[in-house]
């Protein structure tokens, strides 16, 4: 059983990745009714929060029936670093989460996210600094290493451990790697079997089918899964692992009633949430996948992802309900 500070996860719990304009409370929701154990919040700037930037507070906002939640934040500069935990916490999140993984350049230029996989050192004294100014248990985020010439991860791991961190998920590729080529979840494997680490391991990247999941606990060992991109449009892939690996059978796909009621749901909950210009704007990433498959479908994804209009979207889920009723997904 895995446990993050004094908060039971379950026996390999799956956790929502903390995702850019994704991981936001209407699909968090979504995710989490299809079995998520662990969502994290969108990554929220630190210079941002202490500004009191619209776009980062707005990200704070988490819900009862999220839970276990945690806030991702992410940062340089210590005194910042430190502010935004005070912010943060009362929002009343169950984890704080630590981003030392993110490659876009506007994050790492500035020495954050993965930016601080240069310097090791700042790395640990702030992630000690935050540990020492909240009660809440500080959990970090990271990639393998800089580049394929600096993995020091299992150092690393046993660093940011000895400061109090109390999770560590783990991205099997490096900075220099950006999204390319394969995960290297052997790498992650060593951290977890490494007999001075007693913190749960996670591993993130390239974990896209129930298959992989198994594997990711079976054959690599570690305490769970970081699902990020195989879940974007599709929030049923947690029940999908969950049921494979209760019973070594794959679910049937979801029913075109399925997905196109999540999809009406996610908009409205966004629009709800963010407003109609950003709640139709930032769903538009998910319906590729919604709909993945559906032959001459082109023309009404190409209405879903271009109305700025949320009449327009509603009215093309209307239009797929009455031309594909009968679709069965494979």
């Amino acid at each position: 059983m895995a446990k993050i500070g004094n908060i039971d996860v379950g026996d390999f719990p799956l956790l929502l990745a903390p995702m850019e304009d994704v991981s936001d409370p209407p699909f968090r929701a979504l995710c989490k009714e299809q079995g998520a154990d662990v969502v994290f919040t969108e990554f929220i700037s630190s210079e941002g929060l202490i500004r009191d930037a619209a776009k980062s507070t707005m990200k704070l906002d988490i819900y009862e029936k999220e839970r276990p939640v945690g806030i991702q934040i992410f940062g340089a500069n210590l005194e910042s670093m430190l502010q935004s935990v005070e912010i943060v916490e009362k929002s009343g999140p169950d984890i704080i989460d630590i981003n030392f993984g993110c490659p876009v350049k506007k994050v790492v230029s500035k020495g954050a996210g993965a930016g601080i996989l240069k310097d090791i050192d700042l790395m640990v004294s702030l992630t000690e600094a935050m540990v020492k100014h909240t009660k809440l248990p500080v959990t970090v985020k990271t990639r393998l290493g800089w580049d394929h010439d600096s993995i020091k991860i299992i150092e690393v791991a046993e660093r940011l451990q000895d400061v109090g961190c109390q999770a560590i998920s783990i991205h099997g590729r490096t900075r220099a790697q950006m999204y390319k080529g394969e995960a290297d979840w052997r790498p992650i494997a060593e951290v977890k079997n490494n007999p001075r680490m007693h913190i749960p391991v996670f591993g993130n990247g390239d974990v896209d089918t129930p298959e992989r999941a198994m594997e990711m606990r079976d054959q690599y060992g570690l305490d769970g899964a970081m699902i990020g991109r195989a879940s974007i449009g599709y929030p049923w892939f947690f029940r999908e692992v969950k049921h494979y690996f209760e019973t070594g059978e794959h679910l049937p796909p979801p029913s075109m009633k399925e997905r196109l009621d999540a999809a009406r749901r996610h908009l409205q909950m966004a629009i709800d949430w963010k407003g109609e210009k950003l709640g139709v704007f930032e769903t538009r990433r998910h319906y590729t996948n919604y709909f993945k498959g559906i032959p001459h479908f082109k023309e009404y994804r190409m209405k879903m992802v271009t109305s700025d209009d949320s009449k327009d979207v509603f009215d093309a889920f209307d239009e797929v309900e009455r031309e594909f009723a009968d679709y069965e997904f494979a």
